[in-house]
């Protein structure tokens, strides 16, 4: 099968590509626990970012398995490519560009027929966070940007900013920062871009730092503009409808006995992972007084637990990024 419009070229040897998207991927031991891969399986990572969990997927379904990675940077798609290549060889690898909203379509195209072990890594990649010119960080001076894909999105989080009206950003920031200052950091954004566009993300950090109470600042240890870089970059990108859609299509192509594991940052994305596996592993809701069920449902997956799994004391220490990680699991029951 010809795959080439669809699989990322990647140069073959590039010490800086492979050293800039090098991260340590979160809760690796309980992934690959959760997941147990193993020689021809096939495998989906649908958030491939630097490859570190699908490096170390790779290496337990080779040498006869195959290895998928799906992202919508091409830089990533590039340096996941060459390093998955250079560390193991054996294993057939494709990388995919897309959204894994986009999972259907994806993997029609290059003819899967099934899929064993699902990961999604959710949130924003420890690379976009470090490359300022992307917009994502609230420490780095830089444009408002933080598109995912800046090669097919329109949509800006300068745009967002500089045009949503004030009901809107307040909307945006307490359903998606639950930031309880969304309505004021909204008037203080709408009256400070009626003097000049807030182009830059430090603009945007100072409006949220005066729309705040110097007391309230102070209070939790976490940035004052942390909430609401999260709240517009989940608009700018569509996170939780795709998140959806993406989960959904996984259950769909999980093999019987297949895993599906997911990783979540905050507390919209766990409750929708949450959800949909609720939905998916729920059996007959006919009134108990009802002798035959008359609603037909039945339990497409398992729960793996039913509290998520959180990283170690030990691992927090050593990646402060994985401090907010939920882990939760599923495996799809024999039709």
């Amino acid at each position: 099968m010809d795959v080439r419009e669809d699989v990322a070229t990647a140069p073959r040897e590039s010490n800086d590509l492979k050293t800039e998207f090098r991260h340590v991927p979160v809760m690796l031991g309980e992934v690959l626990e959760t997941l147990s891969p193993h020689d021809g399986d096939i495998v989906c990572d649908c958030t491939l970012g630097g490859a570190g969990h699908s490096l170390e997927l790779g290496k337990h379904c080779s040498p006869s398995g195959m290895l998928l990675g799906i992202d919508q940077d091409d830089e990533a798609l590039a340096a996941a490519g060459a390093r998955i290549r250079a560390n193991i060889p054996e294993v057939v690898s494709l990388q995919l560009k897309g959204n894994f909203s986009q999972l259907d379509e994806l993997l029609q195209r290059v003819q899967i027929p099934g899929v064993d072990c699902f990961l999604f890594d959710l949130g924003v990649s420890s690379h976009q966070l470090d490359t300022p010119e992307r917009g994502f960080s609230y420490n780095e001076d830089a444009p408002l940007d933080m598109r995912m894909n800046p090669g097919t999105q329109t949509l800006t989080a300068a745009e967002v900013i500089n045009t949503y009206t004030e009901a809107d950003l307040t909307r945006i920031l307490r359903t998606y920062g639950e930031e309880k200052w969304a309505s004021r950091i909204a008037q203080f954004i709408v009256r400070e871009r009626a003097k000049a566009p807030i182009q830059t993300t430090f603009q945007l950090v100072e409006v949220i730092k005066a729309a705040i109470p110097a007391s309230q600042r102070r209070q939790g240890g976490h940035h004052p503009a942390r909430k609401t870089f999260q709240a517009v970059r989940i608009e700018v990108n569509h996170e939780l409808e795709a998140l959806e859609q993406g989960l959904e299509a996984a259950l769909r192509w999980l093999n019987p006995g297949g895993r599906i594991c997911v990783i979540s940052y905050h507390s919209l994305e766990d409750r929708i992972v949450k959800g949909v596996f609720r939905k998916w592993s729920q059996g007959c809701t006919c009134p108990p007084d009802i002798p035959v069920c008359v609603c037909g449902n039945v339990p497409v997956i398992r729960l793996g637990e039913r509290k998520p799994r959180v990283p170690s004391d030990e691992e927090i220490a050593r990646n402060p990024r994985a401090r907010s990680a939920k882990l939760r699991s599923a495996v799809k029951l024999d039709a």
